[in-house]
């Protein structure tokens, strides 16, 4: 595994490395599992062991892809692609998902042809053994790749590696399938095979709706955003921060943008001094280009306190609205700006912009609402 870490001249430690060398070590098992379980299922004449082969060959092209994406996706950004090629992962994902489901679909089709055109089988002790020695390899396999795909942030190598603890569950059926036509001369071969298919087709379709998520667009990872808001809001300056977006380009790669709120009477040049440091620091740390928007709150005057728990009984008393922000009275113009954050369960929302502008209404007759009805991204 050093040696193609040299080839592709990847340091072994990094991200990058961890996904070449595992998907190296899936090439190597995967293939000589294939080829031992065509050439039994063949001289067995058992279309499930044979099914089993062919899958173990298709994983041998998935861990290639993975290997060759993974590489594409280190490339350094450039004009056309400023954020980086780290998508490209995203991409080889939806190319294994389809690949795994093409190759369930045409076994399943092979399987049922089989029960219309049954075959005599020729299963032995030594041939279940061989089987039950892959299946163990195959769990092994898997959970190694399980392992190393959560080290490394790579969805895409979590997912091989679910796809090989499913083959050794195939391959048990397998067994359990040989066992009774040894012991009991009833052959349930082909049902196994279309058991197993039925498989290999799920596991595709659960990594190609997760593939599918990530190109759409996940929400911004919790954990990330939760350790982010943290140190945005320990930042001597910030008394909140709202309203985070994130744009993921890539494992490890994001873009994002974050309301924060500041006292209205700092200085413009007091502001930029925290949120550059802070920026920078975001930046080296969890590889994040982030800006921010700011909020101008007075948290300090009895007025605006008065106007934050006036809100605040209104919001506690509606089942849909998580909370709000933003709140800030400008004396000079006398307009309340407002920001409610609500769930997405709520369907209508010109209904609570009509409530909540009469609740502020009988209590603030003379001022003017500046309401924002907005949804949590993160």
């Amino acid at each position: 595994m050093g040696l193609l870490s040299k080839i592709l001249r990847i340091d072994p430690k990094s991200r990058e490395g961890i996904i070449a060398t595992t998907s190296g070590l899936g090439i190597l098992v995967n293939t000589l599992i294939a080829v031992l379980k065509v050439v039994v299922g063949t001289l067995t004449a058992s279309i499930a062991i044979v099914s089993e082969g062919m899958n173990n060959a298709s994983d041998v092209l998935t861990s290639v892809l993975t290997l060759l994406g993974t590489k594409m996706a280190g490339k350094r950004p450039d004009d056309k692609h400023p954020f980086g090629h780290g998508r490209i992962e995203y991409l080889t994902a939806l190319v294994i998902s389809v690949l795994i489901l093409v190759t369930g679909i045409e076994m399943l089709t092979s399987s049922v042809k089989r029960i219309f055109e049954p075959r005599e089988l020729s299963i032995s002790y030594l041939s279940l053994l061989l089987i039950a020695i892959s299946a163990a390899m195959k769990f092994a396999l898997g959970t190694y790749t399980i392992k190393m795909g959560k080290k490394a942030g790579s969805g895409t190598l979590e997912a091989l590696g679910i796809d090989n603890r499913n083959d050794c569950i195939a391959s048990v059926i397998t067994i359990i399938s040989s066992a009774i036509f040894l012991i009991f001369d009833l052959s349930v071969d082909a049902y196994a095979g279309i058991l197993i298919s039925a498989l290999i087709i799920k596991s595709g379709l659960e990594v190609l709706r997760d593939t599918v998520s990530d190109l759409l667009g996940r929400p911004g990872e919790k954990e990330l955003a939760q350790t982010l808001y943290r140190e945005i809001k320990a930042t001597p300056g910030i008394l909140n921060a709202v309203d985070m977006v994130l744009h993921n380009y890539g494992p490890e790669t994001w873009s994002g943008s974050v309301n924060v709120e500041v006292d209205h009477e700092k200085t413009v040049g007091e502001i930029y001094q925290f949120l550059h440091e802070l920026q920078v620091k975001i930046q080296n740390e969890h590889r994040v280009n982030m800006v921010f928007g700011i909020y101008a709150v007075g948290h300090d005057h009895p007025e605006v306190q008065e106007l934050h728990d006036v809100v605040g009984d209104f919001v506690r008393d509606r089942k849909h609205i998580v909370g709000f922000h933003a709140l800030y009275l400008d004396r000079d113009s006398g307009k309340i700006y407002c920001d409610l954050i609500v769930d997405y369960g709520l369907k209508d929302l010109d209904a609570l912009k009509a409530e909540f502008t009469g609740y502020m209404a009988e209590h603030y007759p003379d001022n003017q609402l500046m309401l924002t009805i907005e949804t949590e991204f993160v």
